[in-house]
């Protein structure tokens, strides 16, 4: 059942949080059975009320009712719409109905998918420009564009009265953190907000670093982060790394991550024989699987992905192609988990192999690195198990220094 969480984060400044632990598919693709967060922001000036974004579509009525606790809608002055998304945009016409005269600022895309999107017409919207300094009554914003993380519309702002950043889906986290402030929590929060970077900006990679650059550039003393989703953060440096780090694609040293599909064991015998060879040599091995009685989830799959030094894959032929569902999994790896680590690739098949060219040939437009392909026929032989040792052994040299 879906909670409500009102704190006061910062002088005058208000965490409105949703704790979504129904929802089972975000986006209706990647699984989050550890649940999500909608966070929206109030500042209650003596002079001036602000609202930074609004919730889910669907929790509209939860939305003006949680509102109301601390301020009734009229009485807002305007709203900032930072990510047009409609978990985030959701309550938007509610407000406006209630309050026809709210000022909202956006980005100048947020206006025509504010009509679109909900049929609002008539608002009172103002544009904003990247780094344009604005003054809403007594209170001073300054905006900046984040273009592609993860929408092209998407601006964060900052509130120079409370020294705080809000930034929109970058720095979000899958989960119901336990605490407010991401510094309180365990490394387990930081693997739901690394699952959620690959899950929803991992597509748009090649922009993360440029923009998180541009905003450490700006020289702004920033003392609260503040996102749409998950935990707020104190310190911008340390999240921030992480972004570059994710972006980039780096992986964790002698970490590798296994994943691999297979309808009747034979593909199944010859990955355990690969686990079994890296776990003997101390490799952290993350295993995902496809089987006929287990289903790894695709979101959990990039987190590890994006995290480790190398990729191991193992398929079928399948109708003179490869698995439908690894396909499925390559061809995600491929658009969001994209990077320069070694791959090998184990295919078994009845009476064609056509699998393993069919990956290489996906991973051939990629940055990742395929060092070998190992194909066999029925069963596994003493022949094929000495390829895959030799195979493991070329992708240690990468794992390991």
């Amino acid at each position: 059942m879906a909670k409500t969480l009102v704190k006061e984060v910062a002088e005058n400044l208000y965490l409105l949080r949703l704790d979504d632990d129904e929802i089972k598919y975000f986006e209706a693709l990647w699984h989050i059975p550890e649940g999500i967060t909608y966070n929206a922001y109030l500042y209650l000036g003596p002079n001036t009320r602000i609202l930074f974004d609004t919730w889910k579509i669907g929790f509209s009525s939860l939305f003006i009712e949680t509102l109301r606790s601390l301020v009734e809608p009229k009485d807002i002055d305007a709203i900032i719409v930072h990510h047009m998304e409609p978990d985030h945009s959701g309550a938007l016409k509610s407000l406006v109905e209630l309050n026809p005269d709210i000022k909202v600022f956006g980005h100048p895309l947020v206006k025509n998918m504010i009509e679109s999107f909900y049929g609002i017409k008539n608002i009172a919207f103002r544009p904003v420009r990247d780094l344009e300094e604005i003054n809403i009554e007594d209170i001073k914003l300054k905006f900046i564009y984040t273009p592609w993380l993860h929408w092209p519309e998407t601006i964060m702002s900052y509130l120079y009265s409370t020294k705080t950043l809000f930034t929109g889906d970058v720095f979000g986290a899958f989960s119901i953190p336990s605490s407010v402030f991401g510094e309180e929590l365990t490394r387990d929060y930081i693997n739901f907000m690394r699952k959620y970077f690959v899950d929803v900006i991992g597509y748009y990679r090649q922009h993360v670093e440029k923009n998180i650059q541009k905003i450490l550039g700006l020289g702004l003393d920033i003392e609260l982060v503040a996102p749409l989703h998950g935990a707020l953060w104190k310190d911008i440096g340390r999240i921030a790394e992480y972004y570059i780090k994710w972006g980039r694609g780096e992986g964790v040293e002698n970490k590798v991550t296994v994943i691999y599909s297979s309808m009747y064991g034979f593909v199944e015998k010859a990955i355990q024989f690969v686990i079994e060879l890296l776990q003997s040599h101390n490799v952290d091995v993350a295993v995902y699987k496809i089987t006929d009685n287990y289903r790894s989830e695709i979101s959990d799959i990039l987190s590890d992905a994006i995290d480790s030094s190398a990729i191991v894959l193992g398929a079928a032929t399948y109708e003179a192609g490869v698995f439908p569902y690894m396909e499925f999994v390559i061809n995600q790896l491929a658009k969001k988990a994209n990077s320069p680590k070694p791959v090998i690739i184990i295919s078994s098949y009845g009476w064609g192999g056509v699998a393993g060219k069919f990956i290489s040939n996906i991973l051939s437009k990629t940055k990742f690195k395929v060092l070998r392909i190992i194909e066999y026929k029925g069963m596994l032989t003493e022949s094929t198990l000495k390829d895959i040792r030799s195979a493991v052994n070329e992708l240690l040299k990468h794992v390991k220094t």
